[in-house]
């Protein structure tokens, strides 16, 4: 009798403060439901996937071909500004919502993890902030969704394989040309034995051009790696 009074409190209190302190969903700002998590249903029906997992011929493959020898490359989502996908991204990049990131991170380790041209990744590595950076934020978001795609596909991820070793000034204004001469020699690494060899998992939130990761792969693929993918978030068309 007392194990379900003190359980019928419990769930009273849980209740009360759902009411008070609602979550709200990282998309569209509305109250959570009790069984929702991060993102409310509607939005999370809404989001716009693109299936590229599924098509090797996507859009992000297309735009990184000719430029270095990868196994496939994919983004899970459109992103659109003003859309709810960039309020998904502002909410971890600038808000400290870590837990976006492995949500999210959880849904791409999904559907990579049922497509045969992710099934062999040996180790899933994050594009790197650089220390002043991750310093200023207090987190790289892309270690999260590389977080939570490892969970799903029963994999490891290190955050430490690649170095930001030079901080480059903002791509946003560059020509693609000149996004990849920012980026030359910026990326590391001091673990070339964990790569050697291996199937590397590249993450990143959002592609633009895709110079930051041509960068990145360039750098596993000459520490060798057998094999580089990539996988992000989101692509802006």
């Amino acid at each position: 009798m007392k194990a379900n009074i003190s359980s019928t409190f419990k769930h009273w209190g849980n209740d009360l403060i759902g009411l008070l302190f609602p979550n709200f969903c990282n998309a569209c700002g509305i109250p959570l439901f009790k069984n929702e998590k991060i993102i409310c249903t509607k939005c999370l029906y809404d989001l716009p996937f693109t299936d590229y997992h599924i098509h090797p011929e996507n859009r992000v493959a297309k735009q990184l071909w000719g430029r270095l020898p990868l196994n496939a490359a994919m983004a899970m989502l459109y992103f659109r500004k003003g859309a709810k996908v960039q309020n998904l991204i502002h909410s971890l990049k600038y808000n400290s919502k870590t837990d976006v990131g492995i949500y999210l991170g959880n849904l791409l380790g999904e559907r990579l993890k049922n497509s045969p041209l992710y099934n062999d990744v040996d180790l899933i590595v994050p594009v790197p902030l650089h220390h002043k950076k991750l310093r200023l934020r207090g987190y790289n978001q892309s270690s999260y969704i590389a977080e939570g795609i490892a969970e799903k596909m029963d994999v490891l991820f290190d955050e430490s394989t690649l170095i930001r070793a030079i901080s480059t000034e903002s791509q946003t204004k560059k020509s693609r040309y000149n996004r990849y001469e920012n980026m030359k020699s910026v990326f590391k690494t001091n673990k070339v034995q964990s790569i050697i060899g291996k199937h590397i998992l590249l993450v990143d939130d959002v592609i633009t051009t895709g110079a930051t990761l041509e960068a990145c792969a360039n750098v596993l693929i000459e520490s060798g790696a057998t094999k580089v993918s990539i996988a992000a978030l989101a692509f802006a068309e």
